[in-house]
């Protein structure tokens, strides 16, 4: 079996409220108005593609935000996102491989996050078999076409994978083409799925 890992809340904790109040600290910006303006719009899905540089992103950000901050100081919390690993899943995914199955990490990202989380969080890239970054592939969840390029990578049929995302948009993408996908919605849930089927 092909087994799909979604990065954040999934594997690693992830928390945009952390971002936002980093930012508000730096800027001097109210909290409140930054959660009312934040949205994953354009300049975010195309950074998460690839499409456009971390430079051009943090400045169309501060602009819808209205945010007088430096590149760095953008960047600064940009990283704060990451909260904590769950080693329990980091365990699954080293059971799973011993067992004789693939495992794969798919994860919606962008090149200024990875010059963070894969130093900081080294246990991901060994308990992979391979990792695929959106911003690499130039696609992103929940576009059928990053799907359908992983299960060909991998050789495998959407009937032989299973997906793990917290993301509903992206259970969904990968199901309508066959794959077996589950909602992650808290901790508990991967502990809970593999409680039957691991030893």
């Amino acid at each position: 079996m092909l087994y799909i890992f979604d990065l954040g809340n999934v594997i690693v904790d992830i928390d945009f409220n952390r971002v936002l109040g980093t930012w508000s600290d730096l800027a001097r910006v109210p909290l409140a108005q930054l959660k009312q303006r934040f949205t994953m719009g354009e300049a975010f899905h195309q950074h998460e593609r690839g499409e456009i540089s971390d430079e051009a992103f943090a400045k169309a950000m501060c602009h819808d935000l209205e945010l007088p901050l430096s590149y760095e100081q953008f960047a600064h919390g940009w990283q704060a996102v990451f909260v904590a690993l769950r080693p329990e899943v980091i365990d699954i995914m080293k059971t799973l491989r011993e067992q004789g199955h693939r495992v794969v990490v798919l994860s919606n990202t962008n090149a200024l996050h990875t010059t963070f989380w894969p130093d900081e969080y080294p246990q991901i890239y060994a308990a992979a078999d391979h990792v695929y970054l959106s911003q690499e592939m130039g696609m992103r969840k929940p576009e059928a076409r990053i799907y359908q390029r992983v299960l060909e990578l991998e050789g495998f049929s959407a009937a032989d994978a299973v997906f793990f995302d917290d993301n509903a948009d992206n259970i969904e993408g990968a199901s309508r083409l066959g794959i077996t996908s589950v909602l992650v919605t808290g901790r508990e849930t991967l502990p809970d799925y593999f409680t039957k089927t691991l030893c």
